[in-house]
């Protein structure tokens, strides 16, 4: 099997494996992507069968890395997902899920290759026209679950489960936060809070902007004003299950409360 061959295969059975038929056996597929393009093609096969990047509606993306010394990874996720805080995410089936504590963009603008052609990289903030508190929860097709293969967990919207926003504030009322000193925490019921200062693994979610408007608009595509990114985990708490109840807080920017 050839590689688009294969990436269109993997695609399929991910977009089932989506839409509740079963999670899929990592053990079957290559340990590593037969090239570097492999997971991203099926990736992009699988959010354009499922309907993720609707031409005239709002999109929604995570993008983030471990370090700035590292490549991004970039992943649109599915729309019935991303849900207003309070949000409650008890119908989903969702494996073994995590929460992660994020800060969310929203951009402000429509965004192609042509404008992004004209900016000057220091400009890229400009297009944003809000910010807010995110949580995102992870999962998996996989039955390995965050021990299948990479390339394979890429190919699956990077592990994404489903994603809580909370409520916006204007870009410019950001613009004097000092994101090294930024505090944040998760909580689960009543039990003591989970902390961190200054955790963003970039420094600042603001730093892989242009990355990710760059990744999203390529080959002609474009990105619709309202379209949100979230942009890495500032802390991360595991193993939750059903009928946890999350509280994720960043201060100064507010808090939102979700269920699983």
């Amino acid at each position: 099997m050839n590689h688009v061959d294969l990436a269109q295969d993997l695609a399929a059975q991910l977009a089932r494996a989506w839409l509740g038929e079963g999670l899929l056996d990592a053990q079957t597929w290559p340990v590593d992507a037969p090239d570097a393009q492999c997971a991203d093609q099926a990736l992009t096969a699988l959010a354009e069968q499922l309907n993720w990047l609707p031409a005239a509606s709002p999109q929604f993306w995570k993008s983030g890395g471990p370090s700035r010394q590292t490549a991004l990874s970039h992943a649109p996720l599915a729309p019935s997902g991303v849900r207003a805080a309070p949000a409650d995410f008890s119908e989903l089936r969702l494996q073994r899920p995590g929460v992660e504590a994020e800060i969310a963009l929203r951009l402000g603008r429509g965004v192609d290759s042509e404008l992004l052609a004209r900016l000057e990289p220091q400009d890229a903030a400009e297009l944003i026209d809000g910010v807010c508190v995110a949580a995102e929860l992870v999962s998996s097709r996989w039955q390995q679950g965050q021990a299948a293969p990479a390339w394979l967990r890429q190919a699956d919207a990077l592990s994404h489960g489903a994603l809580a926003l909370g409520d916006w504030h204007s870009r410019q009322s950001c613009a004097a936060i000092d994101w090294s000193q930024q505090a944040c925490s998760i909580q689960r019921n009543g039990e003591t809070p989970r902390c961190a200062r200054g955790s963003h693994s970039l420094g600042d979610p603001f730093w892989g902007l242009l990355e990710w408007l760059r990744h999203a608009s390529r080959e002609g595509r474009s990105l619709p004003a309202g379209s949100v990114v979230t942009t890495g985990a500032w802390l991360v708490l595991g193993d939750l299950t059903a009928g946890d109840q999350i509280c994720v807080r960043f201060d100064g920017l507010g808090e939102l409360k979700l269920s699983v």
